[in-house]
């Protein structure tokens, strides 16, 4: 911010050597100040970065560790759904295989008599 115009009283007093050099200090003092201030916001910005970065990794290692008993108790709660659905099958599959390995004696045993039959007749005329 440069300093475009200085009093007349100064100027008269100063004579125009001593107001350029008036204007050049009052322009370094200026640019020194700015330069200071810049620092220091830049200083409480990265601080902020940092604090809020720090926060944020918090929350997030918090919400990971959420997740994680999340579906730790998912993986549970599905596992032993997936076991009851294996023993519940496995019970339909066993009663239905029982009852097949009925049917199957039972036509057997139909096959076995009606041979059985057979071989009778086959030797009753036989022996007529």
């Amino acid at each position: 911010m440069a300093i475009l115009t200085v009093p007349k009283v100064l100027r008269e007093k100063l004579g125009d050597d001593g107001v350029e050099a008036l204007i050049a200090l009052l322009n370094e003092a200026a640019h020194h100040e700015r330069d200071n201030l810049l620092g220091i916001l830049e200083e409480r910005f990265e601080r902020r970065v940092t604090e809020e970065g720090a926060r944020l990794d918090k929350r997030i290692a918090e919400e990971v560790a959420r997740l994680e008993v999340l579906l730790a108790e998912t993986e549970k709660r599905l596992d032993r759904r997936i076991t009851e659905e294996v023993a519940r099958l496995e019970v339909k599959l066993s009663t239905q295989m029982a009852g097949m390995r009925a049917d199957l004696i039972r036509w057997m045993f139909i096959f076995w008599v009606g041979q059985l039959g057979t071989l009778l007749a086959i030797l009753f005329a036989f022996f007529r």
